[in-house]
């Protein structure tokens, strides 16, 4: 199975078109376009019965202490984990592309409706569900795809890395307000074969990508 785009060259940094915070030297950022990427996938195997798709950075800085704190910086070195930015379950196994902006094209304050999406499909939670939980202004339920916005004074580039499911159930089992981990967990021994895709990305001037 291969997964490719119009929109991301595999190991090029990712445009600002699919960013969910953009540079701004007077703020060092503002919102983005928040468009998600067009993805297309062949060779998906016999017996597929649905595809699942996942976006996720795994370059989040495991401790909040330094991030976005004026005069520190995020050391490359502190541990990292895994933050989800698009969980997306019950695709059509005959599917073959999704567009571009077809599932997001803008930021949307308190997040994107769901989990029922585009194609019978379901979108679980991204982690911006967690980020913005103190925020009076942002907070809510973010479902579906919210692109990248790594902390600006991180010292490591952030990798988003887009993965396409072949499985062998019709629907995963999850329900209501699932997660990536959850999805993830639901998959497990389902999996036909996958595919991936993989795009940079920093929102510090002094990191070259």
């Amino acid at each position: 199975m291969e997964l490719t785009s119009t929109s991301l060259v595999d190991g090029a940094p990712i445009p600002g078109d699919f960013a969910f915070c953009l540079p701004d030297p007077a703020h060092h950022v503002c919102l983005g376009r928040n468009r998600n990427p067009q993805l297309s996938w062949r060779d998906v195997p016999a017996g597929t019965r649905s595809l699942a798709l996942i976006c996720h950075d795994p370059d989040v800085p495991s401790q909040g202490d330094d991030v976005n704190q004026p005069g520190r910086t995020v050391p490359a070195s502190l541990p990292r984990v895994d933050f989800f930015h698009w969980v997306l379950v019950d695709l059509p196994a005959g599917l073959t592309q999704i567009g571009e902006g077809e599932f997001s094209h803008a930021v949307t304050p308190r997040g994107k409706a769901g989990p029922a999406t585009l194609h019978g499909a379901r979108h679980g939670l991204n982690d911006y569900t967690g980020w913005f939980a103190g925020d009076a202004d942002m907070s809510g339920d973010y479902f579906g795809y919210d692109g990248p916005c790594p902390p600006w004074n991180d010292e490591l580039p952030h990798r988003y890395v887009f993965t396409l499911f072949a499985l062998d159930v019709p629907s995963l089992a999850v329900s209501g307000r699932f997660t990536g981990q959850q999805a993830r967990d639901a998959m497990a021994g389902h999996i036909l074969a996958q595919a991936s895709l993989t795009v940079r990305y920093t929102l510090n001037p002094a990191v070259v990508l």
